[in-house]
């Protein structure tokens, strides 16, 4: 196992969220404390509607946490502008998404040079970075190709390699395995974990697939809104 630093990257201290429904308040997250550390891979497993996607999407700084302190690479999630928010997801925040959302009408490469782009990167040093990141996932031969031409498992690989683009320091991803067989998860796992905390950056997984378990550091589980225990995996496949 990996030891950490003692400054965590990602601190949470009493954090919930609630939605308001019919006029009714439903809280969806209840006092959730977590410390992440640079390098780390959590994943954050429990049965749907336990809060995990909520947990992500607020770390992703998508959206906004009711009470408690949520510091996510040097940020005050509470008191940061829109502006902040939007340059934090741009230029330090990697996600990596269940259906890819790829664009259908860009190539592989284009779809990997957009976060590139919209940070301004002129177009012909974005395509170098894109066709590196793609030989980098084994879509060497692919990078012209359009979505629709892809499989699941390609699909998958160029939106890893779009949530790589800005090289990013904290990596989101939202049940990367769910549309991959076993084998292609299994593949899809350990390629998102040599390219991301190997190189020292660090990484939150939601899933529901026991299988990749043990590409983790360590596992946080999830009921009702609430983080119920951690545990660490017996056979830590990146260790």
């Amino acid at each position: 196992m990996s030891t950490f630093p003692s400054n965590p990257v990602i601190h949470i201290a009493g954090l919930t969220k609630s939605y308001s429904r019919g006029g009714q308040e439903t809280p969806v997250l209840q006092g959730i404390d977590l410390d992440v550390h640079a390098g780390e891979c959590v994943f954050l497993a429990g049965p749907s509607g336990s809060g995990k996607t909520t947990l992500l999407s607020i770390l992703g700084a998508i959206l906004t946490h009711d009470q408690g302190d949520v510091h996510v690479l040097d940020h005050d999630l509470a008191r940061i502008t829109n502006r902040e928010r939007t340059l934090l997801r741009r230029d330090r925040i990697g996600f990596v998404f269940q259906k890819f959302h790829l664009i259908r009408g860009l190539t592989a490469l284009d779809n990997v040079c957009v976060p590139l782009q919209l940070r301004g990167q002129r177009v012909r040093t974005a395509r170098e970075r894109g066709r590196e990141l793609l030989n980098a996932v084994g879509l060497a031969d692919k990078m012209l190709s359009l979505p629709k031409n892809l499989s699941t498992g390609q699909c998958q690989r160029v939106a890893l390699a779009r949530a790589l683009a800005v090289n990013p320091d904290l990596i989101l991803a939202d049940e990367p395995t769910a549309s991959l067989d076993s084998a292609s998860g299994h593949e899809a796992m350990e390629l998102l974990r040599k390219l991301t905390t190997d190189a020292g950056k660090t990484m939150i997984v939601v899933t529901h697939d026991p299988r990749i378990f043990s590409f983790a550091d360590r596992i946080c589980h999830m009921d009702s809104g609430r983080l119920t225990h951690h545990e660490t995996p017996t056979a830590n496949l990146a260790g």
